[in-house]
């Protein structure tokens, strides 16, 4: 008898609301220490400077607005875990709007201040069921909220990367949504229950084609941290360099996930 389908995880609307506001206030509070010649630094994200990076986390909220300002779709055919293998396809555009964004707000704490208003806002007159056409195909808002976690948390560490000493900290909850989304999308790309993937204190996932293990610890394990895991699969730490760092621990003949990473890009 083949395993029963495990239900897709369940998010908190108001919990996850309130993480996404948080993790946004937190890179707003830096934002605001920051001198015009570290706005100016390069980060790892190809050409991006400091400056275009932030204006890139506004557009982490304002993408809600936009989608919000389309014609609702009739139905949903898309699932939140679609949207980690669904945003490479917009980067381009991405690109050009935050170096756009960048150039029209020289006062980058004025402009994160209004994204926050008008995100929430819109959340106070808006249904978590109301659909939205994203990438990924018609979602809830509810669901395309949850997304808005990993954009934050990713991005919080895209800016303490190029900033020395900067330090934003992950708000809790955020950091747990990112993590739990990112590992049930592993589940997704390489479905199994051979080896079994640990993210604690977040999330547990079993995954990759091969013989199922039903009681006691399984043959093949994968463990690393909340943040390491994000790195991995959002490609800013290679299975390589995580492995040479003992940043993840890998035992069993089907723990190597390097052919599957990273998720998204």
């Amino acid at each position: 008898m083949p395993p029963a389908r495990k239900r897709p995880r369940a998010y908190d609307p108001a919990r996850t609301r309130a993480a996404v506001l948080a993790q946004f206030g937190n890179v707003r509070a830096a934002v605001r220490t920051l001198a015009p010649e570290q706005l100016a630094l390069p980060t790892r994200l190809g050409d991006w400077t400091v400056r275009e990076l932030v204006a890139h986390v506004g557009m982490a909220l304002t993408a809600v607005d936009r989608l919000l300002d389309e014609p609702e779709p009739a139905r949903q055919d898309g699932r939140l875990l679609d949207w980690p293998f669904a945003i490479a396809a917009d980067a381009d555009a991405i690109a050009g709007t935050a170096r756009r964004l960048s150039a029209e707000h020289p006062d980058l704490d004025a402009h994160l201040a209004e994204v926050e208003r008008r995100f929430t806002e819109r959340l106070d007159t808006r249904p978590g069921a109301r659909l939205l056409p994203t990438s990924a195909g018609a979602l809830p808002l509810a669901d395309y909220v949850v997304t808005r976690t990993v954009e934050l948390v990713v991005h919080t560490d895209d800016l303490n990367a190029a900033v020395p000493g900067l330090d934003i900290p992950h708000d809790r909850q955020a950091l747990a949504a990112a993590t739990r989304l990112l590992a049930d999308a592993l589940a997704v790309k390489a479905p199994g229950g051979s080896t079994e993937v640990r993210v604690p204190p977040y999330a547990v996932v079993q995954c990759v084609e091969g013989p199922r293990h039903t009681r006691g610890t399984p043959p093949n394990v994968v463990e690393t941290d909340p943040l390491t895991w994000v790195r991995l699969a959002t490609g800013r730490l290679t299975w390589e360099d995580a492995l040479d760092g003992a940043k993840v621990s890998a035992s069993g003949e089907r723990a190597d996930l390097g052919a599957l990473l990273p998720l998204l890009s």
